[in-house]
């Protein structure tokens, strides 16, 4: 049982590095930084937050951190509530431990759905060509999981993506990305659309997670080979071409301290080449829920997160310069003082 229990805590922290990596080939803005590799790590910024409850129960097992505690320690750590505990894997409270047991139980139905879905993939390539069915069943967990845990966002601008779905245009989604919560909330958000991910290929070897990534047709890149970063701007296209919608955190890595990290060129380079839109998305408060030292979400989400949808921006328009600069400022915009940058 302590095996078993180990396991689950090491592949949620795992999961909980999840980040879409992008192609920083050059910098356009201040917003975008220089490197000599396609994918480094962009440093996090001065730390500083401001929290909120969304109800008795979440104040209870975890009160928020006041506005002025801007130190790391304080962010990552303080105030973590009056029935939190710290674990070599992270720290956890009663809603963790609840919303952890959750996510593997319904983890079971989704890996032997994917096992399905591998092996008729093997029997002819004519079934699902566009790996349609996997994205289904993982959105059917992610529903499962967010209802049941009380982890639903409130959605604006979902009128904006309905419309724009009406128009059968594929789209690249761009995101702030400074929690694991960040990559339901969306899914949430996409609803029940065939859509893929750009993942870092260390995923592919977390047992169901690398399942879903991979029998799903996920872009996958290897960070330590420029080949593979190359392929993965071609593999992107091909998905944008075919009609597939495609989703990815320009950053590169989550945020630590919830402020917006300057972009990655990548997604912007695939968009504009292939002339597909973006819908830029401003995710509100994740890493409240969810900080990163906390192995699972401390509290719910619900009332205390936002998704903010904003209006598609054409990309066959602009340079790669402006429409990452024109990005940047929509996502921006719907960010609370204590996410956006404090040099912009």
């Amino acid at each position: 049982m302590k095996l078993f229990v180990s396991i689950c805590l090491v592949l949620s922290v795992l999961v909980a590095d999840t980040a879409a990596y992008t192609l920083p080939l050059r910098t356009t803005t201040n917003a975008v930084t220089k490197s000599s590799s396609l994918f480094p790590q962009p440093k996090s910024r001065g730390q500083q937050q401001q929290l909120s409850s969304s109800s008795l129960l979440s104040a209870a097992l975890s009160p928020p951190s006041s506005s002025n505690d801007s130190d790391s320690e304080g962010f990552n750590t303080g105030k973590v509530g009056w029935f939190s505990f710290k674990t070599k894997f992270g720290y956890l409270n009663p809603y963790a431990i609840f919303y952890g047991v959750t996510s593997i139980l319904l983890g079971i139905p989704w890996f032997i759905a994917l096992n399905l879905c591998q092996l008729m993939y093997a029997i002819s390539d004519k079934f699902d060509k566009m790996k349609w069915y996997p994205s289904l069943f993982s959105h059917m967990w992610g529903v499962a999981l967010m209802n049941l845990t009380r982890s639903n966002p409130k959605i604006t601008g979902q009128e904006i993506l309905d419309k724009f779905m009406s128009e059968g245009r594929a789209a690249m989604f761009v995101a702030n990305h400074n929690s694991f919560m960040d990559i339901p909330f969306v899914g949430t958000s996409l609803g029940w659309r065939n859509y893929k991910m750009i993942s870092k290929v260390e995923l592919g070897k977390v047992p169901i997670l690398g399942r879903s990534i991979k029998v799903g047709g996920h872009v996958m890149v290897d960070r330590s080979s420029r080949r593979s970063q190359l392929n993965t701007l071609k593999s992107g296209m091909k998905w944008l071409k075919d009609g597939i919608h495609l989703v990815t955190f320009p950053e590169g890595t989550r945020s630590k301290n919830g402020r917006l990290l300057p972009f990655k060129n990548g997604a912007f380079k695939m968009a504009h080449k292939v002339g597909a839109p973006i819908v830029p998305i401003s995710i509100v408060h994740a890493n409240v829920v969810n900080p990163p030292t906390w192995i699972f979400p401390r509290q719910p989400s619900r009332g205390t997160c936002r998704v903010v949808i904003h209006e598609p921006i054409e990309s066959n328009d602009k340079t790669e310069a402006e429409l990452a600069a024109e990005v940047r400022k929509k996502i921006i915009e719907g960010l609370p003082e204590d996410q956006r940058p404090l040099d912009e």
